[in-house]
């Protein structure tokens, strides 16, 4: 399992290396209705999944199926029902990946 930290910015993007490609990570705030949406790109930071609403406990790209994912999971780890601005600052939520080798096992 792979601990993704959320930079306490309302709209960030971050490169990370999963199994050796490279992909850029966007997070973003919406304050107006107070969710966090979570974003994964390509190498050259053309979107692959655009912009998902983060829910806790639940396979993030769960529908989608763009051969360019790695081969994993994303999502949210939370006891909250809800993820407001501060979850990650105060740590009430977790963002990771989980490669599908570890689900299986």
């Amino acid at each position: 399992m792979l601990y993704i930290k959320v930079p306490d910015r309302n709209d960030s993007m971050s490169a990370i290396s999963i199994d050796g490609t490279e992909y850029f990570i966007r997070f973003t705030y919406n304050e107006n209705y107070d969710y966090w949406s979570f974003g994964l790109y390509d190498g050259e930071k053309q979107p692959i999944i655009a912009m998902t609403k983060i829910v806790p406990n639940f396979p993030l790209f769960h529908p989608y199926t763009d051969v360019r994912l790695p081969d994993g999971v994303f999502g949210c780890i939370s006891d909250t029902g809800k993820i407001g601005r501060e979850a990650f600052k105060d740590k009430t939520a977790e963002f990771v990946y989980i490669p599908n080798a570890e689900l299986e096992g």
